[in-house]
């Protein structure tokens, strides 16, 4: 195999779908040139440090690839974006995407029982929040020879992934389980009428997202999965096996351009695929972390990473032969990306990290234009707005889109939330420590608004205003000095 220079794709692939899309040519904003040298030097030293025989690598910030770059050689010539590589453990947040697709639709409830939907499972007491977040303590691996370099007709009924002892952890506790996504993939199966999960994949996933090189087996161009000689320059193949029944676990095969679009959607969502209620609640820690903090940790289908000060989502992804990544900072709305073909070797999920990093560090992003609410304007809402107190602690209130409702502690100390309007005049929070609580409009019996509960904790107009239901009342000799 020979080994190609570095390169930087001429022009980044549009990721923007439908109408409105970015990324169109005439809108395309370049990174600055010291950037774009930042990204393929870090890409360039992954590679080489890391033994790989091939990697490619890609950014993407406000919905679209802003940097692409490759290095070293698939069958003689240089990678580029529409190369497949085997992306491993990455299938499993698309997989985790069709759970969460049928919660939205009533199909199952996360709480439930994954053996009410899905008869004879070895595991039915295992919910199906606990099978997406790795928290049933099942075991790690199923029954028989090492999976990924086997071929799953060996295991051909799912009673042949689980061996006499399916659980071995309490439940409750994060216990990484490729067999649970098995379990998951097989759910999915059959609350879609016997359609396989790949088929339900594509036609609820990649085809409304744009990936049609995303698929269950290889289609050229593709690269080939080598182990690399930990002592000498040396190449042995590794074997692509069809997985079977674990397929749910590690069997997508991707490009640079497919994953650059699962990258924007998991960044900024698509309503044809998960509501952005639902992409959140992916994102979010669903299991507690063992120690009292934590810097890296699993939600619904994603893993979480904790990097310089700011939180990343997404996956990382092993095959023999190939490794993979994706990390995207919603806050920021960056993502990178990143496929080798080798077993081991290269850090493949810092790298990803790091190209996120280098964005950000060269290339601050740059707000948002401000804009006014889109009328019209509900004065009893704006009436709403403002300072409100807990207790003596100010907050503030402030009315965003959608009639949605933000809270802020004034004084520095405090839990902010953000809440979404429901239909019967209350709201829900989106995050932090209010995440899922209602907070209420309470009127006197005069009609005027007389406080705000949230979860049982009341604010007033006042710090200890004498006349609301503050809980344990007011001295009614009020504040002295």
């Amino acid at each position: 195999m020979t080994i190609a220079q570095s390169t930087e794709f001429p022009r980044p692939e549009p990721v923007g779908h439908g109408p409105g899309a970015v990324g169109t040519p005439d809108e395309f904003a370049e990174l600055l040139p010291q950037t774009r040298r930042a990204l393929l030097h870090r890409l360039a030293v992954g590679q080489a440090e890391g033994r790989a025989p091939s990697m490619t690598g890609a950014v993407v910030r406000d919905g679209r690839a802003v940097w692409t770059g490759a290095r070293g050689a698939v069958a003689g010539e240089a990678s580029h974006g529409d190369v497949q590589y085997r992306i491993g453990s990455l299938t499993k947040t698309f997989v985790a995407v069709l759970v969460l697709r049928l919660r939205d639709e009533g199909l199952l409830r996360l709480e439930d029982p994954v053996g009410r939907h899905l008869e004879g499972t070895p595991v039915p007491d295992a919910t199906i929040a606990q099978l997406l977040s790795h928290s049933a303590g099942l075991a790690a691996e199923p029954r028989g020879p090492w999976w990924e370099r086997t071929a799953g007709a060996l295991r051909p009924e799912p009673a042949d992934l689980f061996d006499e002892r399916p659980q071995r952890l309490p439940a409750g506790r994060h216990h990484y389980s490729n067999v649970g996504y098995a379990v998951l993939g097989a759910l999915v199966e059959r609350l879609r009428d016997g359609v396989p999960w790949g088929g339900v994949l594509r036609r609820e996933v990649l085809e409304p997202l744009g990936m049609d090189r995303t698929t269950l087996r290889p289609e050229k161009p593709y690269a080939s999965g080598w182990a690399v000689h930990p002592w000498a320059d040396a190449l042995l193949p590794e074997p692509a096996e069809d997985t079977g029944l674990m397929g749910p676990a590690g069997q997508l095969w991707s490009t640079l351009q497919d994953l650059c679009r699962w990258a924007a959607f998991l960044l900024r969502g698509d309503a044809r695929v998960l509501g952005a209620a639902s992409l959140a609640e992916m994102r979010a820690p669903a299991v507690p972390p063992e120690s009292g903090t934590w810097d890296a940790g699993y939600g619904l289908g994603v893993q979480l990473l904790r990097r310089e000060g700011r939180l990343l989502v997404g996956h990382q992804g092993s095959m023999p032969g190939f490794l993979a990544a994706v990390w995207a900072d919603p806050e920021e709305d960056v993502a990178g990306v990143v496929l080798t073909n080798c077993t081991s070797g290269p850090a493949a999920g810092a790298l990803a990290a790091d190209l996120t990093g280098i964005v950000l560090a060269h290339e601050p992003r740059i707000p948002e234009p401000w804009r006014p609410l889109p009328g019209p304007l509900d004065p009893e809402l704006l009436a709403l707005t403002g300072p409100w107190y807990w207790g003596a602690n100010p907050h503030a209130l402030r009315l965003r889109a959608e009639r949605g409702l933000e809270l802020t502690p004034l004084s520095g100390a405090g839990r902010s939330s953000r809440f979404r309007a429901e239909e019967d005049g209350t709201w829900t929070g989106l995050d932090g420590y209010y995440a899922g609580e209602t907070l209420r409009v309470r009127r006197d019996r005069d009609g005027a608004v007389s406080h705000l509960d949230l979860g049982t904790f009341v604010f007033t107009r006042g710090p200890y205003e004498p006349s609301a239901p503050v809980p344990g009342g007011v001295d009614p000799e009020g504040w002295r000095v």
